[in-house]
């Protein structure tokens, strides 16, 4: 676990991160390591806050390190702005932005609107967007670096049924990181991109309750990790400053759709027909 791996080195002392969408799951997780392994933190988010802060607060070590939250919509600029730039007044740049704001809404293609489509993109495209824009100018102005990293997904780099609104979202996120991660590499800025298999969080049980019986089908396939397993992996990329951090089998799936992409379509159209097959609509 992360925890007796680096915690001895204590990696964060003196830093802090801004944790957008850390309130619950994979970024609350990555915010009681990142407070364990030395550092501060700000987690901003639309609920859940409080119990967050209990549940890290107690992991400092020293009387150096802080948690703050902010209740906020990531996607609003207009109200994101003042509260991340009175965070900054007080506290300095944060060394990191660690985006996980998403959700999933799984369903059959047929069953969406396009204010589905709308909201998914606005959420996990530009709830992850707005924060950096906020923060990178801070980058640019300090000429001292940073870090960015967002969250993108196995779907980033594939698509299964049921996940229209979803999927390309993800894939919009591996755009965006893939180009910032070029453009700001000379100016001393690292940028990594997270692509989390099926994780066990509160966003996942959600996600079930609309998902097609086909789609749950093809999930259990890839299996799923505790979010505290993501986490491990995320430190991990990013004390190694990885750009794409794979956690479980989806550095597996990763490497077989990049070198046989037409194998794996037909892997995953097979299990699909036999789904379909198993719920009597063959």
């Amino acid at each position: 676990m992360a925890k007796s791996r680096w915690v001895k080195q204590q990696p964060f002392a003196n830093r802090s991160a801004i944790i957008a969408g850390g309130s619950q799951g994979i970024g609350l997780a990555v915010a009681r390591e990142f407070v364990r392994l030395g550092g501060s933190v700000c987690v901003v988010a639309l609920g859940a806050l409080e119990g967050a802060r209990e549940e890290v607060e107690p992991l400092r070590r020293d009387g150096t390190q802080f948690v703050e939250t902010l209740l906020c919509d990531t996607t609003d600029m207009e109200k994101l702005r003042p509260m991340l730039e009175n965070y900054i007044e007080r506290h300095g740049v944060p060394e990191y932005l660690f985006n996980f704001v998403g959700y999933a809404y799984a369903q059959y293609v047929e069953r969406l609107t396009l204010a589905d489509f709308r909201r998914n993109m606005d959420v996990n495209y530009y709830g992850q967007l707005v924060p950096t824009l906020i923060i990178l100018p801070h980058y640019l102005a300090g000429k001292r670096g940073g870090y960015i990293a967002f969250t993108s997904s196995m779907l980033g780099y594939m698509g299964i049924m049921g996940y229209s609104t979803y999927s390309p979202t993800k894939h919009a996120l591996v755009g965006l990181a893939e180009t910032l991660r070029h453009e700001l590499k000379p100016l001393g800025i690292t940028v990594s991109i997270l692509y989390p298999p099926d994780t066990r969080t509160p966003g996942f049980d959600k996600e079930n309750q609309s998902k097609p019986a086909e789609c749950a089908m093809l999930s259990e396939t890839a299996g799923s990790l505790a979010p505290e397993e993501v986490a491990e992996a995320f430190i991990g990329g990013i004390l190694r400053r990885t750009f794409q951090i794979l956690p479980g089998k989806a550095k597996r799936y990763w490497r077989l759709f990049r070198h046989f992409p037409g194998v794996v379509r037909m892997l995953i159209d097979w299990d699909y027909v036999k789904a379909r097959k198993k719920l009597g609509k063959a």
